[in-house]
């Protein structure tokens, strides 16, 4: 935003809105030189599991926001809803079928039965009431503003957890380190 002001580009009087799609799905970490995930790891390789078979930093995925003025408003994907194609997809990046299977298993199996291609987006309702305010922080239209270390200062939240709370999950809290 700042060099579009720089450069007299912005319009401030009206909504811009532009669709970003064509999401890489891998990307090369800079330290290790290793494939990982760059956005939605269960996002449909666009081209399937053809395009898994080629370079993975030329696999795009069916991902798409939708930004206005600047600022993602919306984010969605396309499921990768094919076990097998889910399975080449994680093995690109260092997880195994079997690690697949244990960490989401319950969608996997899901998906074994015929789950049909599907997909969604979900809104960024506070980034949207943010433009129509008019706001630059988002922070001023939040309804229940956290601070850094997520705190709510005016619901003085969250409430330290009853010793009946801490035995039901075998927890313990330790004092403070001095």
């Amino acid at each position: 935003d700042v060099i579009g002001e720089d450069l007299g580009l912005t319009e401030t009087d009206r909504f811009a809105f532009a669709w970003i799609v064509d999401f890489p799905i891998y990307e090369k970490d800079s330290e290790t030189g290793e494939i990982d995930f760059e956005h939605n790891p269960f996002s449909m390789p666009q081209g399937g599991m053809k395009a898994l078979e080629g370079d993975p930093l030329d696999v795009l995925g069916y991902q798409y926001d939708l930004a206005c003025n600047g600022y993602e408003i919306v984010s969605g994907a396309i499921r990768n809803h094919i076990p097998e194609i889910m399975f080449k997809a994680f093995e690109i990046a260092g997880y195994g079928e079997d690690e697949v299977r244990k960490r989401f298993g319950g969608m996997v199996n899901a998906f074994q039965y015929g789950a049909p291609p599907h997909g969604g987006c979900a809104a960024g309702i506070d980034r949207i009431v943010m433009l129509l305010a008019e706001e630059q922080n988002i922070r001023e239209v939040i309804l229940f503003p956290m601070n850094q270390r997520a705190e709510d200062l005016m619901m003085d939240a969250p409430s330290a957890p009853t010793n009946e709370q801490l035995r039901e999950l075998r927890l313990r809290v330790l004092p403070p380190e001095e």
